[in-house]
């Protein structure tokens, strides 16, 4: 298998990519009973983001803070509308910048005692997503014996996780301060605020080291007998595709996140539920494939670690292009799951500017390309918007389509749940839906449709936008 490292440094630097469809969440948290904010964590108020300098190669990313509210505004130059220049720089930055974050988060090879300090001098080196291996390599490393590197796994990932270095009790507190003083980290988030839907589904909202926000949503359910409880995570703060649908695409891109802000929404969601989290999906706030060393990393410690099975993990996109090859590369026995959202290049331009990168037919050949390099089939999710893409001479398009690919093998259908009040798209009726779904069975392409979870809470699929970047809180609100 391919390691995170080895697909970092396939990552080409620059050249053509390809669009990613809409998370799985993208939400507001609604004033009512249901959204409170968490217990037992800092209360400061969320300060203001504002955008740098927009011709500055770090302008998305770049932010200042002071006592407003929080939003993650566009780029200069990035708005509704047909992509442009504009669009594929913040891409390219976001490629540049998933490769520097994942540099931030490994172990030196073979670390002189000069470079290890070095290493540690960053403004934070964290070990949650470290895998034992690592932890093992990251204690001798530091002069201790391999074992604390499993005491510090088991407080990482076992039943009560911890928060903060002093909390690793299995270390002698000469360790412990050591640790501090070489400004290395746990790598947990605040949880800032807590959305529940009757139905039981749950949105966190994690304020991060640089107080940005991202969420992440908890979905419980019992089928067959079996509970079961599904993590809906992030890869980025915010998402720079702007899929005309998604409530992630409507705002701005702040930056990739790291391992472990990916990992943390794991546990964070565990902690809440107050049992062990069975599967996981990127469908949350951004593009994976525009941040794969760091969903890898992530994957690799959910699986090892945090005890998920590999096939219980599903990674989403639109397609970036080249990178279905390197994933391929990585011979994961996970879920790749493309969102197609039209059966013809000329519509799906139309929901998803940035497909004009990435051609609809150019996607599937490589969505081809990838069952023969890992005989794993590949899924694609379908949300249905009423009068744009939800006819039956649609549904049978898509069936041709995939049939003339070679990729019929399953076609996830996600009604449409509303981003905004009055907006220009509508949730088809269920008639719509289901008839769809019999048209493309009827031509031998299994279907189902997804169930809507969280729509109380904001965290239905396509919602996923979090309050503050879309209603922003008044500092001292909260």
């Amino acid at each position: 298998a391919m390691s995170a490292a080895a697909f970092a440094s396939a990552v080409p630097a620059t050249g053509a990519w390809g669009p990613r469809a809409c998370s799985c969440l993208s939400h507001r948290a609604r004033a009512s009973p249901t959204v409170c904010p968490s217990q037992g964590v800092s209360r400061r108020p969320l300060p203001a983001v504002r955008a740098a300098a927009a011709d500055n190669a770090d302008a998305a990313a770049a932010v200042a803070f002071d006592d407003g509210p929080t939003q993650v505004p566009r780029a200069k130059g990035v708005q509704d509308g047909e992509w442009n220049d504009a669009d594929a720089r913040l891409v390219e930055q976001s490629l540049s910048d998933a490769r520097a974050t994942y540099a931030r988060s490994v172990l030196p090879a073979a670390p002189s005692a000069d470079a290890l300090l070095a290493s540690l001098a960053l403004p934070k080196f964290h070990l949650l997503g470290l895998t034992l291996a690592e932890l093992k390599t990251f204690a001798v490393d530091n002069g201790l014996p391999s074992f604390r590197g499993k005491q510090i796994r088991d407080h990482l990932y076992g039943p009560t996780p911890v928060r903060t270095i002093d909390d690793l009790t299995a270390l002698p507190k000469t360790v412990r301060d050591s640790l501090k003083e070489r400004n290395v980290q746990i790598g947990r988030s605040e949880v800032h605020t807590v959305a529940a839907a009757t139905d039981g589904t749950v949105k966190l909202l994690l304020r991060l080291h640089d107080d940005r926000v991202v969420e992440t949503v908890g979905i419980p359910a019992t089928e067959n007998g079996k509970n079961r409880l599904t993590a809906c995570v992030s890869s980025q703060v915010g998402c720079p595709m702007r899929c005309v649908f998604c409530a992630t695409g409507k705002g701005g891109f702040a930056r990739n996140l790291a391992a472990h802000e990916i990992v943390d929404q794991v546990v964070a969601l565990e902690e809440h539920f107050g049992t062990r989290v069975t599967n996981v999906v990127f469908m949350g706030m951004g593009e994976p494939l525009l941040n794969v060393p760091n969903v890898l990393r992530a994957h690799d410690a959910l699986n090892k670690e945090v005890g998920i099975g590999a096939r219980h993990i599903t990674i989403s996109t639109v397609g970036v292009r080249g990178s279905l090859e390197k994933l391929a590369a990585a011979q994961l026995q996970s879920t790749l799951a493309v969102s197609l959202h039209a059966p013809t290049q000329e519509l799906r331009e139309t929901i998803i500017p940035s497909a004009k990168a990435y051609p609809l037919n150019d996607l599937l050949d490589d969505c081809e390309q990838y069952f023969v390099a890992t005989g794993r089939r590949v899924t694609f999710e379908y949300t249905l918007l009423a009068g744009v893409n939800d006819s039956e001479e649609q549904a049978e398009a898509l069936a041709k389509l995939l049939y003339t690919k070679k990729l019929a093998s399953h076609v996830n259908l996600i009604p449409y749940n509303a981003v905004d009040e009055g907006e220009e798209f509508k949730r088809p009726t269920r008639a719509a839906v289901f008839r769809f779904r019999d048209v493309l069975e009827e031509m031998n392409v299994p279907a189902s449709i997804r169930q809507t979870r969280g729509l109380e809470a904001a965290a239905a699929c396509g919602q996923l936008r979090n309050a503050f970047q879309k209603d922003p809180i008044e500092a001292g609100a909260v």
